[in-house]
């Protein structure tokens, strides 16, 4: 990339924060302002920033600026479509509507690939062609003006929800997270993790273990949690003679529990709070039991791996110095302790608290980890800073616009109503035929769309089933969005295995397989918050949730000692199916 351009992008990134940052401090911005020019920023980076080659830059910029065109007509007249209540009144109307379904589309295959928007446009065909669909499946018919003006000139489809959590929440979390990773927050969270457990026996996964467990809280994404970590962890790991299977399944299955593991978690989690009603600071609480658990299963993997193979501890002069720990450290701890003291104590929205947060640790870019101040690094930082978060912002834009195409199909057309009715009578209307119906659903959708997207899509036609048959709603957003986080490991499509697999030389399926019997507490904890609705109970119940974690946590070492240790098999099975004994009998 030339200087010129570069800055361009800089200052086009630098735009997307203050637009996303300023929205916080002035006050109530209609919806049809806000959430089209939210789209409008991210076009260019998905049609232009990414392009290759001449054909994807043309193309680009013919749907960027058609889409711009679009937006741009949306937020200027937004007080007069407001009152049009979803209908298009003109052949004008028409196109523009049809023009942002078209690239919505695009950005989405652009930024992620097919599935979801194959997906989308399935709904979008059963939403204008249902009327001829025989039975129960059919739908009366709706008018072209009223379907697409739903989703286009109101706040249901494009500008819905979902679109509203990305612009004034998901979006000021991706910039604290760009913020923390351009400065010495990433090194202070391998320091942290190698001084902790680098010692150990199998201490180079277990530090990949606690980096990315730290690292993913800020990411909320699987890959880029491999990517980042993995290019240290991964080689320190070969380097010691651990097998290279087990060292990417290892950096795979700890980058999975970025998007469950508080304060940060992924865009799912504050997608959550919208779908829910309950406050952020609730969700987190409910998260944070779970999530814990999910790494304790790794870590006893890694114990029991450690039997069979002499898994090394780092060698000490690869450990830092604890001087180095402590100063690394604050970095990450400061804008982590800002963000929860002003959620939590001063009452703040997660959104403000952030903002907050963000100027802490923007401050902070300004030092290295010996305290020193350098204006080139402070600057080149700033430009990262500028570049990730508008590439971040983008990518989650993508995706949530083109599931609220599918989101606002399903409404208008009851179509969701049909599919948990179908849920319930497959079922035989019992919940655990209903739970094993949905894991599935979100086992299939998850290897193709992304984890936000998948959660949504499945807790919107089984989640009425679910609360039906019982389950308290966060019970059920939970169990919904665990399962759609299943992509990352699960063959035949996981993302995570594919570049830890890619970045040990390993054949991807070998990986995978230990990836799952490392990380068989993203099969069974979401099974576990059933049996147990302590569980996720801590913030009113906190000393039944702290039993039932402790019940579980010894229930899912046993399993997990029974699925890897090199005990005699009569010992493997008992251990596994005491295991599965201990979380579903006696539930807390």
């Amino acid at each position: 990339m030339t200087a010129p351009g570069r800055y361009i992008w800089v200052a086009l990134g630098a735009a997307s924060i203050a637009f996303h940052l300023g929205l916080i401090f002035s006050g109530l911005v209609p919806n049809l302002l806000s959430r089209p020019l939210h789209m409008a920023l991210a076009l260019p980076w998905v049609f232009l920033f990414s392009a290759q080659g001449s054909w994807q830059r043309l193309t680009g910029l013919i749907f960027a600026a058609a889409g711009i065109a679009a937006t741009g007509y949306i937020a200027l007249n937004e007080s007069a479509l407001s009152d049009q209540y979803g209908y298009l009144s003109s052949n004008f109307q028409i196109i523009v509507g049809l023009t942002l379904v078209t690239v919505t589309l695009e950005m989405a295959r652009r930024a992620i690939g097919w599935p979801l928007p194959l997906v989308a446009l399935l709904a979008l065909l059963y939403g204008f062609l249902g009327q001829h669909l025989p039975g129960e499946f059919g739908h009366p018919g709706i008018p072209l003006q009223s379907l697409l003006g739903t989703l286009t000139i109101a706040e249901g489809g494009l500008w819905g929800k979902l679109t509203g959590v990305s612009v004034s929440i998901v979006a000021i979390f991706v910039i604290i997270g760009a913020v923390l990773n351009a400065g010495e927050a990433g090194q202070g969270f391998m320091n942290l993790a190698t001084k902790a457990a680098g010692r150990l026996k199998g201490g180079a996964a277990k530090v990949s273990t606690l980096s990315s467990a730290l690292f993913g809280s800020i990411s909320g994404s699987a890959s880029a949690n491999v990517a980042s970590t993995g290019a240290i962890t991964l080689p320190a790991m070969t380097r010691l003679g651990y097998p290279k299977a087990f060292a990417g399944a290892v950096e795979a299955v700890a980058s999975s529990g970025g998007q469950i593991m508080p304060p940060l978690m992924g865009a799912g989690a504050f997608v959550m709070v919208e779908l829910t009603g309950i406050p952020y600071t609730g969700i987190m609480g409910a998260a944070l039991l779970p999530a814990i658990l999910y790494f304790v299963t790794v870590w006893v993997g890694i114990n029991a791996f450690a039997k069979r193979h002499d898994l090394k501890g780092l060698p000490a002069d690869q450990q830092p110095a604890t001087k180095d720990v402590l100063i690394t450290s604050a970095f990450f701890a400061i804008p982590f302790f800002v963000l929860l003291e002003r959620m939590f104590v001063g009452g703040m929205t997660p959104q403000y608290a952030a903002a907050i947060a963000i100027l802490v640790a923007f401050l902070l870019l300004f030092l290295n980890g010996k305290l020193n101040f350098n204006f080139k690094r402070t600057l080149g930082r700033l430009e990262n800073v500028c570049l990730n978060a508008g590439k971040q912002i983008s990518m989650i834009a993508s995706i949530i616009l083109c599931a609220s195409l599918i989101i606002g199909i399903l409404g208008a057309t009851g179509l969701g109503i049909k599919i948990t009715s179908l849920i319930l009578s497959g079922s035989g209307e019992m919940l655990w035929p209903a739970l094993l119906l949905t894991a599935g659903a979100c086992l299939i959708l998850g290897m193709e769309v992304p984890t936000t997207a998948a959660y949504v899509i499945c807790i919107s036609v089984a989640g009425p089933a679910l609360q039906k048959l019982g389950l308290a709603p966060l019970q059920a957003h939970l169990f919904v969005f665990w399962f759609a986080l299943l992509s990352t490991i699960t063959p035949p499509v996981c993302g995570a295995v594919f570049i830890a697999a890619g970045m040990v030389g390993e054949n991807w399926l070998k990986v995978s397989l230990y990836a799952m019997a490392l990380g068989l507490g993203l099969y069974i904890i979401p099974l576990a918050m059933i049996a147990n609705p302590s569980l996720i109970d801590l913030v009113n119940h906190p000393l039944l949730a702290l039993a039932a974690a402790l019940k579980i946590a010894v229930s899912l070492s046993a399993i997990s000692y029974g699925v890897i240790s090199p005990l005699k098999p009569l010992y493997r099975v008992a251990l596994t199916l005491g295991g599965f004994l201990g979380i579903f009998l006696f539930p807390l």
